[in-house]
């Protein structure tokens, strides 16, 4: 199997899309609908890449990239962060907070791929 790949939305029709579109490439991929149980699969899985949603139930997004960058397991998993939210603001807050990139919804499939390329060239898996 490929690269590993976690994606925590709470579209579960996203999900399956872009499990498909990454699993068709050769991507081993897990997923979570909320923050809380996509904790629990990242800790379990350490996956290569993170994409994860910011406006979620129970929790939201932002909180649980807090919680990866302040665990010494989790810290250095890259997060590119996929959301409807495309406020500027946003934006720099996921970024300043240590996500690697930040895409809006609805989004380019393609561009999600280069995204997801260039992280693992970048740390060289």
């Amino acid at each position: 199997m490929g690269p590993k790949i976690t994606i925590i939305d709470d579209e579960k029709g996203l999900v399956s899309t872009i499990k498909s579109l990454l699993e068709e490439r050769g991507f081993s991929v897990s997923f979570a609908y909320d923050a809380i149980r996509g904790l629990a699969v990242i800790k379990k899985e350490i996956p290569d890449i993170v994409v994860l949603d910011i406006m979620m139930p129970k929790k939201d997004g932002r909180d649980l990239l807090k919680e990866l960058k302040e665990d010494t397991i989790t810290k250095d998993i890259p997060v590119i962060m996929l959301t409807a939210k495309d406020e500027q603001f946003d934006r720099d807050n996921a970024l300043a907070m240590g996500a690697y990139e930040y895409m809006t919804k609805p989004y380019d499939s393609y561009a999600l791929l280069r995204q997801i390329k260039n992280v693992l060239e970048k740390s060289g898996k």
